[in-house]
């Protein structure tokens, strides 16, 4: 029997944290992805019996007894079903949720919320970003794997896309505020640029970054032709990271890659965004793309430690 069952809508970035943090925790999970149908998949994570109904068939096969000691949810279709199945387990599967689940939290056996989602609870825990795999050891991997990127000029700039979302427009004013910021750098510093793009970020925006920087060394990832991904070797060999504001995830792996990251805000942002941020500053893992030459700073790293007290926990429960 897996040590835990991971379930996330299939998302990415979902997948990326439950990953993560079963990577952390030292477990080795099986992963379902569940979608969820009409009408019912309206009021996740209210009304749990809805769930059955909900939930295709293939899936709720494998959501049966056995039950794994563990499971983990992240997003809210997974809220729905970590929720159903500690009450169906009758408590022989601990369960887990990362991110805001949108109901108190006592559904749960743990709670991972980030400090700027306001959830709180004795059952909850509030990094300060996302939860993510960056350690020295995923660099180390990255920089094995991608050691051509060594040769690029210094300073070495990634360039991280992310894309919309509600107060953050990824429209031709944006980019090109965006590109005259890099090439503002480029004319400072000179180096190279390594450009990764996100399935999230709109394709004409991609394009001007890419055309934009496509006269000075480096490398761009904008499409699934552009050959393998080299999003790990681009933070592992980075000298500092430009990151959209959109993207939590995306700033939070860059901060804990222990590279200055710096970014531009095109306009104010929604208020748990603009928390997250105000949070990253404070902190020094944050900066203005237009702001002086920055020094790196201790990496943020929570994973491990979040990771390391889910296994504690796992234990004393045992």
């Amino acid at each position: 029997m897996n040590d835990a069952w991971i379930i996330t809508d299939g998302a990415a970035g979902n997948l990326r944290q439950a990953r993560a943090l079963a990577r952390a925790a030292g477990l080795v999970p099986a992963e379902i992805v569940v979608g969820l149908r009409p009408p019912w998949a309206w009021s996740a994570p209210h009304l749990p019996r809805a769930a059955q109904f909900a939930i295709d068939n293939d899936t709720r096969r494998r959501l049966r007894p056995p039950w794994p000691p563990l499971a983990i949810g992240c997003g809210r279709a997974a809220a729905w079903v970590t929720r159903w199945l500690r009450r169906n387990s009758h408590g022989a599967c601990f369960c887990v949720q990362i991110l805001d689940p949108r109901i108190t939290p006592r559904h749960w056996d743990m709670v991972i919320a980030p400090q700027h989602d306001a959830v709180r609870g004795d059952n909850v825990l509030n990094p300060l970003g996302s939860l993510n795999p960056v350690d020295s050891a995923w660099l180390a991997t990255g920089r094995a794997d991608f050691p051509e990127l060594a040769e690029l000029p210094q300073p070495r700039t990634a360039v991280l896309l992310g894309g919309p979302r509600r107060g953050v427009a990824f429209d031709a004013a944006h980019a090109r505020a965006l590109l005259d910021g890099l090439l503002a750098l480029q004319a400072r510093d000179g180096g190279s640029f390594m450009l990764s793009a996100s399935p999230r970020t709109p394709a004409e925006f991609a394009h001007a970054l890419r055309e934009g920087l496509a006269p000075f060394p480096g490398l761009a990832f904008t499409r699934d032709t552009d050959g393998r991904n080299p999003y790990a070797g681009i933070l592992a060999w980075a000298d500092r990271a430009v990151v959209t504001p959109d993207s939590v995830n995306m700033l939070s792996e860059a901060a804990a890659s222990g590279s200055p990251v710096l970014t531009l805000v095109p306009g104010p942002l929604p208020e748990k965004l603009a928390r997250f941020h105000t949070a990253l500053r404070s902190g020094g893992w944050l900066h203005d793309l237009q702001a002086a030459a920055v020094s790196p700073t201790q990496p943020l790293r929570e994973t491990g430690d979040i990771g390391a007290e889910l296994r504690r926990r796992l234990l004393a429960r045992r």
